[in-house]
């Protein structure tokens, strides 16, 4: 799924929520080829009267704009493949992002730990070694090279400080992906 914000704007408006949906919907169309992407809002809970004053003001913008809004989202709809694109504020959307990265760095060190236990377990674990590739290919972030910045002219793609050479190329990669499927002319003329 795509996540915006994740970490650029902590203080938002409604109507930024909203720019950053329609921005998220057009990447999540036109360089993920997600046809017709499901928007959904960040929130603490599905109905449409939770939330903060800015989650509430900005579900009912929402619901008014042409795309697929699919209403309130919470956490754990995230990784269920329940949304395409998750809007968020920046403050939210980066402590989303980094207990994502987080979690599956854990899951896979803890799998490891427990294969390791014992013979049995490693060899089951070869019999399982292209579903567990698949697994990691999904969850690992550094398939994915870095976070594209939008609603600038240009495609700009933030990597960590830590990046290696893997994450440096799948951001050029995305990077291509964006520019190839002229996403900036997309959304500017939406």
């Amino acid at each position: 799924f795509v996540l915006v914000d994740a970490g650029a704007n902590a203080n938002c408006k409604p109507e930024y929520l909203v720019q950053f949906a329609k921005m998220g919907a057009i990447y999540a169309e036109k360089t993920l080829g997600i046809k017709n992407p499901r928007v959904g809002l960040v929130n603490v809970g599905t109905e449409e009267e939770k939330g903060s004053d800015l989650a509430k003001a900005t579900h009912m913008l929402l619901k008014e704009e042409k795309f697929n809004f699919i209403g309130n989202v919470e956490g754990r709809d995230l990784m269920m493949g329940n949304v395409d694109v998750a809007v968020t504020d920046g403050f939210t959307g980066n402590v989303i992002l980094k207990t994502l990265e987080g979690f599956g760095v854990a899951v896979f060190k803890i799998l490891k730990d427990e294969i390791e236990k014992s013979v049995v377990r490693m060899a089951g674990a070869m019999l399982m070694k292209p579903a567990l590739r698949g697994i990691k290919h999904k969850m690992d972030y550094t398939e994915y090279g870095g976070a594209l910045l939008l609603g600038i002219d240009g495609g700009v793609i933030k990597c960590h400080g830590t990046s290696k050479a893997k994450e440096i190329g799948c951001a050029i990669k995305q990077a291509y992906e964006f520019e190839k499927n002229k996403t900036i002319d997309c959304i500017k003329n939406w």
